[in-house]
């Protein structure tokens, strides 16, 4: 059976109902996986990742490639040697073993879902 999880509207931030949320990196960036391994999907996750004004992501790299919808706010992201400003409602594919970065510009949050492989168990 499927599995909902509601946005909730009375928060500043972008959280969903009946999904831990988990520290992210040092700056108190966070994440929530909306859909995973515990809803019974096997193939992706969808996850929400929240950092703080003026924060950033972690420095990444990794082997599996990357969907992002940015949902909230205004960034800059890194991919690879290039830096590009994005905004809500833009689109991000990050291919696989491409360094990656977000910064987030603002005094605000910046939010964005992020789809990927699954990861292992």
């Amino acid at each position: 059976m499927g599995v909902i999880h509601r946005r909730q509207q009375a928060t500043p931030s972008v959280l969903w109902e009946g999904v831990d949320v988990q520290t992210y990196n040092s700056n108190q960036a966070t994440k929530q996986v909306l859909i995973g391994h515990k809803d019974g999907a096997h193939n992706f996750e969808v996850r929400c990742f929240v950092i703080p004004p003026h924060g950033f992501s972690s420095l990444d790299q990794h082997a599996h490639d990357h969907g992002v919808l940015i949902l909230q706010g205004r960034a800059r992201v890194m991919l690879g040697d290039q830096f590009e400003d994005i905004q809500e409602g833009d689109t991000v594919y990050i291919p696989s073993m491409e360094r990656h970065q977000f910064e987030n510009l603002t005094d605000e949050p910046f939010a964005f879902l992020c789809i990927i492989p699954p990861k292992p168990v």
